[in-house]
């Protein structure tokens, strides 16, 4: 979503007349959008800008500013504690950044309205990409987990009209991306009023050139048997579910309002399965939660045993200012909460390196995307159910999909080579 943001940004500045610049020493001027999720984001955003401060100090005409999450929650703390920035603006001011930019005026701007409508119609992002791209379909969100910062600095769900996204995504085949994905905190309870997203999805299918269409973050409560059978019954679809469990506690769900308990989450991890043979289930699992016993852990890590996921973000505890959970009772030490967090990464690249090593001898397609970082020689690229494929190039030209043959997870990478009649 940050990364959608920061097209967002970059397309209206270009369509003032600003101009991007790739090295920091020749901008007149630097936006740094940041993300107020968990704690770490924070911490790096706050000491890249301090580093900026001398890159700001060196000439006075230059101007710093800082968007985003964070500038929504903190506002005029960043600029009583950062001085030298210019302007400070949330995620629903994006449009006012020329004038804020360009005013004049002495003083730094800050703009930190939430806009329940705001959902950036008749933008044209600016994409480097041209192969894989987003698109945000909702902004906001309505769910109050109660660790969560995002209802707070992005506001309440808006679902952006059906017509502007596929607008958005036949402008996308004609720049040559073969690639979508749909983005929302969660995807799931679209409807623009007219369509749910089932019928995003249906429509979406339907655009002639786009090859691919994925979709991030489905909510556990909003995942219906529609959306279920409209991705088993649509080739274009990838059959890859991102499912955040968050926890397998039933009284830490509870705590952390995610209104649904792990019988129905497991129930409804199955129905995926039997619905859309082959799909992959990735999902996001906290631990540390305040009040968090080690019963309620090991609930967690035996769920996560259970479904086996194919991949999982899984991450402590962040306390949030602001946030319900940030006034619970903790009695966790951080030595615990990492001890704990070990224990689930350990078990999940376990997990994750067998789900591997269970494709080798299949033959997937992938969609060549980059360069391989070891070699360039050869492309890497994801297979339809988001599992990333390295292969020798044989000639084959970036974005053009290709049927390969696992025949190898070397470390934790899958590769394989370019079948013949491909």
């Amino acid at each position: 979503m940050n990364k959608y943001d920061s097209e967002i940004v970059a397309g209206i500045l270009r369509e003032k007349g600003f101009l991007i610049k790739e090295k920091s020493e020749e901008a007149d001027i630097i936006i740094i959008n940041t993300c107020s999720v968990r704690e770490h984001a924070e911490t790096r955003a706050l000491g890249k800008i301090s580093v900026l401060s001398q890159w700001k100090k060196s000439a006075p005409d230059r101007k710093l500013g800082v968007i985003g999450c964070m500038a929504q929650r903190m506002g005029k703390e960043l600029i009583s504690s950062k001085p030298f920035l210019d302007f400070v603006v949330g995620p629903d001011g994006y449009q006012k950044l020329p004038d804020i930019i360009s005013n004049g005026q002495h003083g730094p701007s800050v703009y930190t309205h939430l806009d329940q409508e705001e959902t950036y119609n008749n933008i044209t992002p600016f994409r480097e990409s041209r192969i894989s791209g987003w698109i945000a379909i909702s902004r906001g969100c309505n769910n109050f987990c109660s660790y969560c910062i995002v209802p707070y600095t992005r506001g309440r769900e808006r679902s952006k009209p059906a017509g502007e996204i596929l607008h958005e995504i036949e402008n996308m085949v004609q720049q040559g991306f073969l690639e979508v994905t749909l983005l929302g905190q969660n995807v799931n309870s679209y409807n623009d009023g007219k369509n749910n997203f089932a019928d995003l999805l249906k429509m979406s299918s339907e655009v002639d050139g786009i090859l691919r269409i994925r979709f991030i973050t489905s909510h556990p409560k909003d995942l219906s048997d529609e959306i279920l059978e409209v991705i088993a019954s649509r080739e274009k679809i990838c059959p890859h579910i991102h499912l955040p469990v968050q926890s397998g506690s039933n009284r830490i769900l509870s705590l952390m309002n995610r209104k649904y308990t792990r019988e129905q989450y497991i129930r409804l991890a199955e129905k995926t399965r039997s619905i859309i043979p082959g799909v992959a289930i990735t999902t996001d699992v906290m631990v540390g939660f305040p009040g968090e016993t080690e019963s309620d852990f090991w609930e967690t890590y035996h769920l996560m045993e259970e479904i086996q996921f194919d991949d999982a973000f899984t991450y402590r505890y962040s306390p949030r200012p602001g946030t319900k959970a940030a006034e619970m009772k903790d009695n966790l030490s951080e030595k615990e909460r990492l001890e704990r967090l070990d224990k689930i990464i350990k078990l999940q690249r376990e997990i994750t390196l067998q789900k591997k090593k269970e494709m080798i001898g299949k033959s997937v397609e992938v969609l060549p995307e980059y360069p391989s970082k070891k070699s360039s020689e050869e492309w890497m690229g994801k297979a339809p159910n988001n599992y990333v494929v390295v292969f020798p190039k044989n000639n084959v030209p970036l974005g053009r999909p290709v049927e390969v043959l696992i025949e190898e997870c070397k470390g934790s990478t899958l590769r394989g080579k370019i079948l013949a009649n491909t």
